[in-house]
């Protein structure tokens, strides 16, 4: 999050000194927000001050009021609650940094907030498709092994494919957290949507026989002379060299460019597919809760107990004698 958008209170004059202290407070302040949320909320905040200074309000001195117009604003133009949900305690942060009382816990908003989940209550949002094993087994074999782009892709999809990964995992991944052993590649998680804390989380991946998850990784590494810091990156104009670190929506771009390929329609899928598409087969194969669970890292059972419940729809079904 960009410390020039931070609210500054305009009534504070300091010392040389105590702005040093005042910038390394903000900085701390920032770092008690995941990479992820710091970026999100840094896209609401910028959201907020455009609307504020379209209507000639100042986004550091808000009412209720106010606040009101906007999410209505954002309501009209299509944002779901939980965009909304976000904004607010986007607002909420960067009031408090600098001491003020943030305009959002108000019962105005408090209604208005109820009222939008009403209207939006009968709109089903379409979540983006599995990626199915037949799927990815035609992806793999599109991917040209004999460029360094077509390597990348071929190790980025089935990574994020047998590890259940988020794409910000994907991007986040660094050489020295991945540890070959006998029977597999141990992954190191270092934060995540669910671990925000940064304690980390292990899995497990095994070699692959179908699908060589090791050996596209390895070769990927070895082709791209890659051998410290992050792992999928950018494949410079040319495609010879690498660059950058991939971000995570290059993730879903790659996957999409893939997906037309092979005949779907690429608005259904994104790099949720991959994860998706790991858990719905895994359910569908027989694996256990816990094995799941192991994988996917989520805190509570419902969301893998819906691709269980998914994949055994015409298991021992009610009607099967008599149909």
């Amino acid at each position: 999050m960009e410390h020039k958008n931070l609210i500054i209170s305009k009534d504070s004059i300091l010392s040389a000194d105590l702005q040093d202290l005042h910038q390394s407070a903000q900085n701390l302040f920032a770092e008690s927000l995941s990479p992820a949320t710091r970026r999100a909320y840094q896209t609401d905040w910028a959201c907020f001050c455009d609307f504020c200074a379209e209507h000639g309000f100042n986004p550091a001195d808000c009412t209720p009021s106010d606040v009101v117009l906007f999410l209505t604003h954002q309501a009209q133009i299509g944002k779901a609650p939980q965009t909304l949900q976000r904004r607010l305690a986007a607002i909420k942060f960067m009031y408090e940094l600098s001491g003020r009382t943030a305009p959002v816990d108000h019962k105005m908003i408090t209604s208005l907030m109820r009222g939008v989940r009403r209207v939006n209550a009968g709109r089903v949002k379409q979540s983006k498709k599995p990626l199915r094993m037949d799927m990815l087994e035609q992806i793999l074999r599109l991917c040209d092994l004999n460029t360094l782009q077509g390597i990348r892709d071929y190790a980025i999809l089935l990574f994020g494919f047998s590890g259940a990964f988020r794409r910000s995992e994907i991007c986040a991944l660094r050489v020295d957290d991945l540890t070959e052993t006998p029977d597999g590649l141990k992954v190191n998680i270092r934060t995540s949507k669910t671990d925000q804390d940064g304690q980390g989380h292990i899995i497990a991946i095994p070699h692959g026989q179908k699908f060589p998850v090791t050996m596209a990784l390895k070769k990927w590494l070895q082709m791209a002379q890659i051998h410290q810091g992050f792992v999928f990156r950018r494949v410079h104009k040319g495609g010879k060299t690498v660059g950058d670190a991939l971000q995570p929506l290059a993730v879903s771009q790659i996957l999409k460019s893939y997906i037309i390929r092979i005949g779907y329609n690429a608005d259904e899928y994104g790099a949720h597919s991959l994860r998706s598409g790991f858990l719905t087969e895994a359910a569908e194969h027989g694996a256990s809760l816990f094995k799941i669970l192991e994988i996917s890292r989520h805190k509570s059972t419902d969301m893998i107990l819906h691709y269980i419940k998914s994949a055994e729809l015409f298991k021992d079904h009610a009607g099967k004698d008599f149909l």
